[in-house]
C-alpha cells in the first residue's frame, strides 16, 4: 500500500543505494502497483537489450542525452523526454553522451524487480548479473537479438 509523502533524493528508499555494474540505483518508492527508482549512469555504461515480461517499464531522462534500442529501433532521449517501454518488448539503454546521466524509472506492476536489484548488488561479473536476472522476470537477449 502506498502511502502520501517525500522520498529525497539523497536518502532514497530506507537510505538504499544498488550499484549494479557500475550504475548507482536508488529506489525512491515501491508498492505492489509499481516501484519507482532513480538511477545515475557514468559514461559509457548501458543496460544490455532485455524484456520484462510482465512490467511496463518508463524512464524519464532528468538531463543530457541517452541513446536507446527499443523494439530494435535505435533512438535518443533528451532531457525531459520519457521513454515508454511495454511489456514483452526488447528495450536497452546506453550513455554514450560522454557525462555522467540522472534518470526516473518507473515499472508497472512491481514483480520481481525490487528483489533482483537487492540480488545484484554490487555483483562484478555481468554474466552473473544476466544468470539471477532470468529468475526475477527480466530476460536479457543475446548480442543483435531484437525479437519480442
Amino acid at each position: 500500500m502506498m502511502v502520501p509523502g517525500i522520498t529525497t533524493a539523497a536518502e532514497g528508499l530506507c537510505g538504499i543505494h544498488w550499484n549494479i555494474l557500475g550504475q548507482v540505483y536508488t529506489p525512491m518508492q515501491v508498492s505492489t502497483e509499481s516501484f519507482a527508482w532513480h538511477a545515475l549512469l557514468p559514461p559509457e555504461t548501458f543496460v544490455p537489450p532485455h524484456i520484462h515480461p510482465t512490467q511496463d517499464e518508463f524512464v524519464l531522462v532528468l538531463d543530457g542525452a541517452l541513446d536507446a534500442v527499443l523494439d530494435g529501433e535505435a533512438r535518443q532521449a533528451r532531457a525531459g523526454d520519457l521513454l515508454t517501454m511495454p511489456r514483452g518488448i526488447a528495450h536497452g539503454l546506453f550513455n554514450n553522451s560522454g557525462k555522467a546521466l540522472r534518470l526516473f524509472f518507473c515499472v508497472t506492476p512491481t514483480g520481481r524487480l525490487f528483489e533482483l536489484f537487492t540480488a545484484i548488488h554490487n555483483l562484478p561479473d555481468a554474466r552473473e548479473v544476466i544468470r539471477r536476472s532470468a529468475l526475477h522476470e527480466v530476460e536479457f537477449l543475446s548480442p543483435g537479438e531484437t525479437r519480442r
